[in-house]
């Protein structure tokens, strides 16, 4: 049975939102230096929980907190120095919840098992722990699953009917697509070819142990330069950045019998790294995007100093409030990604807004 512990929109799904005009007093950025972070509300201890990538190397650390304000260095949670370790570079993007009196994490790493020694041989694994700030335990020495390419930034979204689902990134590497913007790109003597990432969901066994059917694709960049998406997701090319496309940091939740997934795209290393969503009456599609994205972007060219807003997950609080959290720069802050909270509102239409990105004055 999944325990209360677990954020009630994680599980339940249909979480009540409402459109408030108030907004509380920013306290943006956390003192929290993370990429991709993710925050559970564990009931047993009544506290705030924070993960994500950084901190630590080969592992990862958390932060605790009462209020989502003052946040408390709790130490390594997850290292690979341990007997059932595969990774053994990046890890990231951390994501723990609470199942059967045990908290489970999901996180993405660089595969031991390289014969042909890919640059980018990522995979999702999980470790467990009987405690919020663990030790986590690597379940079985190896990925949950290998579909043959790179993965990354796996979520997982717990159905009403008892069903889970995974959702991951296909990484850019060695993914080249043919578009409008690669075409254009190549035409202006910028890049040869243009990389992307796609998102990609599959149902998951109850026990986490494997995934059930093949993968389906969700959402991948725009092909043709006339789709309203196109501007905004291609940035990273457009700018002269980078070859590549993004559409990763997925993260799902349903409202109203519509399920949103959350996603970021452009380079997580640039200022233009944003999030959108799209809508579906299924977990696994097909899902549309939505006319009003970008929801999540950088300020700085409009006299903000925030930017690189992106990899967001979502915390419903003990007073009801929903958060977006995620990572981001100011100009004041320099190149290292910290973390922010705003509030996320779902207008009576089904409209998604992030109230951010905010600083505290």
């Amino acid at each position: 049975m999944i325990t209360k512990n677990v954020c009630l929109f994680l599980l339940m799904g249909c979480w009540q939102l409402f459109f408030s005009t108030s907004k509380a007093q920013s306290n943006n950025p956390l003192d929290v230096a993370f990429g991709d972070p993710f925050v559970l509300y564990d009931q047993e201890t009544d506290a705030y929980y924070m993960y994500g990538t950084g901190g630590v190397e080969h592992g990862f650390v958390a932060y605790s907190s009462k209020d989502l304000k003052q946040w408390e260095h709790r130490g390594t949670v997850y290292t690979a120095q341990q007997d059932k370790s595969w990774g053994t570079k990046d890890f990231w993007a951390p994501e723990v919840y609470k199942r059967g009196g045990k908290y489970y994490m999901f996180y993405s790493a660089h595969w031991k098992e390289n014969p042909n020694d890919e640059l980018e041989n990522y995979r999702i694994g999980i470790a467990t722990s009987t405690h919020p700030t663990g030790p986590f335990i690597d379940l079985t020495g190896r990925p949950l699953f290998d579909p043959g390419y790179p993965i990354i930034d796996g979520n997982v979204y717990f159905a009403e009917d008892g069903r889970l689902y995974l959702y991951y990134s296909r990484c850019c590497y060695k993914n080249p697509v043919q578009s409008e913007i690669a075409a254009w790109a190549k035409q202006q003597g910028m890049f040869d070819e243009i990389e992307e990432s796609w998102i990609y969901g599959v149902e998951l066994a109850s026990d986490f142990s494997h995934v059930i059917g093949e993968p389906t694709l969700l959402l991948r960049p725009p092909i043709s330069r006339d789709d309203k998406q196109s501007e905004w997701e291609s940035r990273s090319v457009t700018s002269g950045e980078v070859n590549r496309r993004w559409t990763e940091g997925s993260y799902l939740f349903k409202h109203n019998n519509l399920y949103y997934m959350m996603y970021s795209a452009n380079h997580f290393g640039g200022e233009n790294y944003a999030v959108g969503y799209a809508t579906a009456s299924n977990p696994l599609g097909p899902f549309e995007k939505s006319a009003t994205n970008p929801i999540l972007q950088k300020n700085i060219s409009h006299g903000g100093i925030v930017s690189g807003t992106g990899h967001n997950s979502l915390l419903r609080d003990k007073e009801g409030k929903v958060w977006c959290v995620y990572h981001a720069r100011t100009t004041k802050t320099g190149s290292q990604r910290l973390v922010f909270l705003d509030e996320l509102k779902i207008l009576p239409n089904g409209q998604l807004i992030v109230d951010g990105p905010t600083v505290k004055p």
